[in-house]
C-alpha cells in the first residue's frame, strides 16, 4: 500500500508534464490585457504630466521642444514596461511543456511574448484608432496639400467679407486707406462727397486680381475715379494710390501663401516624426515583449 504513492505522485507529475500544445492562448490573452490596460494607465499618466508642464502664460510653460522629446521619451518607456509586463505574464502563466529541448522552449516563450505584445497592440489601437489615423493620415494629407492657393482664396475671402459687412474684415484697412482723404493743409475738406464710399462694389472688384497679377487697367481706371471722386485728389494721384494699395494687398498675399507653406511643411515633417518614433516604440515594444516572456518562462519551469 505504501509502495502505491509514489506511483500516484509519478503519475500526478506526468500529468502535470503532460504535452500540450505549443501555444498557450489563455496566457498571451491575459499578458496581451494586462499590457493594454497597463499602458492605458501609462498614457493617461503621461497626458497629465503634460499638462502640467503648460502655462497660459506666455514662455512661463515648457517649450514645444521640450514637450515633443518628453512625449517621445515616454511612449518608449510606456511600451517597454507596458509590453514587457505582458510578455512576463505570458511566460508565467503559459503551459509547462515536458520533454522540450531548451532552444525549443527559448523559442516558444519568444513567441509567446511577442504574440501577447500583438494582442495588445490589436486592442489598443481598436480603442485609439482616430488618434492613430489622425497622425498617419495627417501626415500624407498635409504633404499633398498645396499652399498656393490660400493666398488668392484668403484675399478673395476678406474682400469679400469687406463688402458685405461695408467695412469689416480683414480687407477693409486697405479699402479705407484707397479713400483716405489727404491730410494737407491745401486738400483737406475740399471735397464733401455726397455719398459713402461704395466698399461693397471695391471689394468686389479687388476679389479679381491674383497676387502675381495687377488688376484689369479698366478697374484701375474705375477705382481712380472713384477714389479722386470721394478724395479730392487728381485722376493721375488716384490711379496711383490704387495701384500702390493693390501691391500692398498682393505682398500681404504672398505673405499670407509663404507662412501657409511654411505651416504646412512644419506639420508634414512633425507628422513624419511622430511616425517613425511609433514604429520605434512598437519595435521596442515587441522586443521587450519577448525579452519578458523568457525571464517569465523561465522562472515558471525553475
Amino acid at each position: 500500500m505504501a509502495a502505491s504513492l509514489p506511483l500516484a505522485s509519478t503519475r500526478l507529475e506526468a500529468a502535470v508534464d503532460a504535452p500540450a500544445g505549443a501555444v498557450s492562448w489563455g496566457a498571451i490573452l491575459a499578458g496581451g490585457a494586462a499590457a493594454a490596460a497597463f499602458s492605458l494607465i501609462l498614457l493617461i499618466l503621461g497626458a497629465g504630466l503634460g499638462l502640467t508642464s503648460l502655462s497660459p502664460y506666455g514662455g512661463a510653460g515648457a517649450s514645444a521642444m521640450a514637450l515633443g522629446i518628453s512625449a517621445i521619451v515616454w511612449i518608449l518607456v510606456t511600451q517597454a514596461l507596458a509590453s514587457g509586463l505582458g510578455g512576463y505574464i505570458a511566460g508565467r502563466l503559459r503551459t509547462r511543456w515536458a520533454g522540450v529541448h531548451g532552444d525549443e522552449v527559448f523559442f516558444r516563450d519568444t513567441a509567446h511574448g511577442f504574440l501577447s505584445w500583438a494582442v495588445a497592440t490589436l486592442a489598443t489601437a481598436a480603442l485609439l484608432t482616430t488618434a492613430i489615423g489622425s497622425v498617419v493620415g495627417g501626415a500624407a494629407k498635409v504633404g499633398a496639400s498645396v499652399a498656393g492657393g490660400a493666398a488668392t482664396a484668403a484675399v478673395s475671402a476678406a474682400a469679400q467679407g469687406a463688402g458685405e459687412s461695408a467695412g469689416e474684415g480683414p480687407a477693409a484697412y486697405f479699402i479705407d486707406s484707397m479713400f483716405r482723404r489727404p491730410a494737407g493743409p491745401a486738400q483737406a475738406g475740399a471735397v464733401a462727397p455726397a455719398e459713402p464710399v461704395p466698399a461693397t462694389e471695391v471689394a468686389r472688384i479687388l476679389a479679381q486680381f491674383d497676387k502675381d497679377k495687377p488688376l484689369a487697367a479698366e478697374d484701375q481706371r474705375y477705382l481712380g475715379q472713384l477714389v479722386a471722386e470721394h478724395t479730392g485728389l487728381s485722376p493721375q494721384e488716384a490711379e496711383q494710390r490704387v495701384g500702390d494699395t493693390v501691391g500692398r494687398m498682393q505682398a500681404k498675399a504672398r505673405e499670407v501663401e509663404a507662412a501657409a507653406r511654411e505651416a504646412a511643411d512644419k506639420a508634414r515633417k512633425a507628422g513624419i516624426t511622430a511616425t517613425l518614433w511609433l514604429f520605434v516604440s512598437m519595435l521596442l515594444g515587441a522586443f521587450s515583449g519577448s525579452l519578458a516572456a523568457t525571464w517569465g518562462g523561465r522562472e515558471r519551469d525553475a
